[in-house]
This record gives structure tokens, sequence and C-alpha cells, in this order.
């Protein structure tokens, strides 16, 4: 019987023709997606699942002689610097030439695009090896996403200047879009942040890249400068009371909320306008990078199709009003960061749109919580969830219907 395959072994086997590769690139292009499996069967700290795995590889790996074996440890030290080992390989005798060329490349530009909205940013940078052995100069691009506060995808390939220019037309030709050179050491600090919450994740995002450019996008984020102060400190509480206040202050003397009626509203609606308003900035404040004017499309449909559904109680009056709120607060968001005004309307008209399906849910109820639902029921019975006495008296008239619901 065939002495079964280790890990280590499969490793050596897929790239058994790593020296017929014509470039360094190539080959720590091949490296990041032999990485690639190990990060993306992880199931938490992929990043270091996949450290554990090339000082166990180099380990294993130490005394095999062939061209084949070196060339990829030399690969794997040069993808993954810090793993235990990798500063003792050496690229055996029969190496390819390119082999002294493994990691040594040097920046040559960054830039940064994205959506007017914020919703995202692409993050582009260029690398040439230092000696034109090693390979063409190629490009890295990463994509957060600033509403789930992840590094969505990452890549790497080239030609550079082709992909560049690519990135330029597109986003001339687009005006909800924007293009700008980037300060390095602050590139590397947003990737480098979003990426490490992306490595924690249970479950990846569906994009190939992301898994097999990895190891790659790590070791050029490293040849980047960094950061000389550090990124602010996200608060618990993003919005201190005295600052959400200032903030819908401002809001009701803007000439958006007076188009909507919102500034003379008074009586029984003033309450419910103030719960949508706080409503408004409770969601913003759920963000990884909370900006209270940061309204788009695909907020306000996370806000009014899902969000609001989940987190809060709305009565008859309350879901009459969110809306209305909504687009004004959005068009005064829009204004107040200098959207062009297509980038308004499409918020705009997005919410419009929007409106039946949140009536629907509001009626339906089928995306409340358990909490809120059991909050929804206490008040359609007419208790008081901040009068504790009527709060336990509710419960043990209902205790059979609520250990059935459990």
């Amino acid at each position: 019987m065939a002495t079964p395959l280790t890990p280590y072994d499969a490793v050596l086997h897929a790239a058994r023709d790593v020296t017929r590769l014509d470039s360094a690139l190539d080959a720590e292009m091949l490296g990041a997606a032999l990485l690639g499996s190990v990060y993306e069967i992880a199931e938490t700290d992929r990043d270091t699942a996949v450290r554990e795995f090339v000082a166990g590889f180099l380990a294993a790996t130490s005394r095999r002689r062939t061209a084949a074996a070196t060339t990829v440890r030399a690969v794997f030290a040069a993808l993954v610097p810090e793993a235990t080992g990798a500063d003792r390989v050496r690229p055996g005798a029969a190496a390819p030439a390119w082999s002294g060329q493994l990691g040594k490349v040097h920046l040559t530009g960054s830039w940064a695009y994205g959506d007017v909205y914020g919703d995202q940013t692409s993050y582009l940078a260029t690398f040439a090896y230092d000696d034109a052995s090693g390979g063409p100069e190629h490009a890295l691009v990463a994509l957060v996403d600033h509403n789930i506060g992840i590094a969505k995808d990452v890549f790497v390939g080239g030609p550079a200047d082709r992909i560049l220019e690519q990135v330029r037309q597109l986003c001339a030709d687009d005006e909800l879009t924007w293009f700008r050179e980037e300060d390095p050491a602050r590139m590397r600090g947003e990737v480098g942040r979003h990426l490490a919450v992306t490595d924690r994740l249970g479950q990846l995002p569906g994009t190939s890249s992301l898994a097999t450019d990895r190891a790659l996008v790590g070791a050029r984020l490293a040849v980047m400068p960094t950061e000389t102060t550090p990124p602010p400190r996200l608060s618990d509480d993003p919005l201190p009371a005295a600052e959400r206040a200032e903030q819908i202050r401002r809001f009701l003397a803007a000439p958006e909320a007076a188009r909507a009626g919102l500034d003379t509203i008074d009586g029984a609606e003033l309450a419910s306008l103030h719960f949508c308003l706080g409503l408004l900035l409770d969601h913003v404040a759920t963000f990884p990078d909370a900006e209270p004017l940061r309204w788009s499309p695909t907020v306000a449909g996370l806000f009014l199709l899902d969000w609001v559904h989940r987190r809060a109680v709305l009565d008859m009056d309350d879901a009459a009003m969110l809306p209305r709120v909504l687009r004004a607060w959005a068009g005064y968001a829009a204004r107040k960061r200098g959207l062009p005004a297509s980038a308004a309307a499409g918020t705009d008209t997005a919410i419009e749109e929007m409106v039946p399906e949140f009536v629907r849910l509001y009626a339906t109820g089928e995306r409340r919580s358990p909490a809120t639902a059991a909050v929804a029921q206490l008040m359609a019975d007419g208790i008081d969830p901040d009068d504790p006495a009527a709060l336990d008296a509710w419960i043990d008239a209902n205790r059979h219907r609520l250990a059935d619901d459990g």
C-alpha cells in the first residue's frame, strides 16, 4: 500500500514544475495560490493558520534537496517571512536564476478610488522588482467595504500600467466615482486593518482571489511604509448624546427638513419624529466606520428593509413617519457632503421604491428578532415595558405561551 501523502507532500507535488516558471512573480503567485487553500479552509484566524502551515512545511522539508523543493521553500519564506524558520531558508544551488529576486520589490505608486457615497473604497498599488529578472511591474488591488468593515476582495496581477489606466478611465467616465493618489502608509494601514477583520471571518466572501492572493498581498503590503500615527480608535459610542442632539438640531433647521414639513411638526407627531431620527443615528453607529451623513441606496436598504425591523418596535405613526424622515435626512446628508445631484437623486429614488416593501415587512413582522417581537406583543397588549410590575404580571399571565414559543 502506498504511503499516504501529507499536506506538505501534496504541496510539493502541486509545485513540482515551479523551476520551469519564467519569473519570481509567477512563482510567488503560484505559492500564494497554494497557501490560499490553507487560508480558505481555516475556520478562524486564517493568517495565523497560513503562518503555522508555512512553519510546519519548512520544518518538514528541511532535508529535501531537489530543485523544486528548495525553490518552493524559498517562495514560501518570501511570502510569509514571519513564519518560524523562514529567515534560515536559502535557494538551492539548482534554483532558477530568478530565485534571488523573490520578494525583492519596491513600491512605484499608490492610488485610491471608490463610489461617492462612501460604501466602498478600492486601493491600488504598483510594484517593480529590484532587478527586472524578477518579473514585470504588477499591481495590487484591495476592495474595502465600509458597510461591513472588511476587505471584501484582493487581487494581484498585471500589467500594472494597463490596470491603472483602466481604473483611471472607469472613474473618469462615471461621475459617481472618484480617483486620487493615495498616501502609501495610509493605504497599508487601511487595507491591513480591514484584512485583519477578514482573516477572522468564519466564512469568506465569495471571491476566489481573496484566498489565492492573500499571502502575496500581505507580502506586498509589508514593503510599504507604515503609518506614523495610529488610526483613530473607534469608540463604543461613536456619537455622544450632545453631538446627536446637535446633529438633529442642524437637520431640523435645514431646507430639506422644511421641504418635508418636518420643521413645523408638534404635538404627538413630534415624539415620533425624534424617535425616527434617533433610529437613523443608531443605525449609522452600528457600522465599523460610523459616519452620520453617509447614506446611500445600499445603506438606506440595510436600514429600511432589515435593521429597523430587527432592532426597533414601531407604532403606526412611526412607520408612517420613517420613510419621510429618511428621505429628508438622506437629501440633507448628500448636500452636506457635496455629492453630485445625480447621487442624491439616486438615493431618494431608491428609498421611494423601497417603501412598499418596508410597509409589507412592518405589517407581517417577519424580520423581527425574538426580542423585538416580544416587545411588540407587550405593546399590543397595552403593557409598558418600563413598568416592572405590569411586565411581571404579563409574564405570569403568558407563561404557557412563552414556553411554547421557546
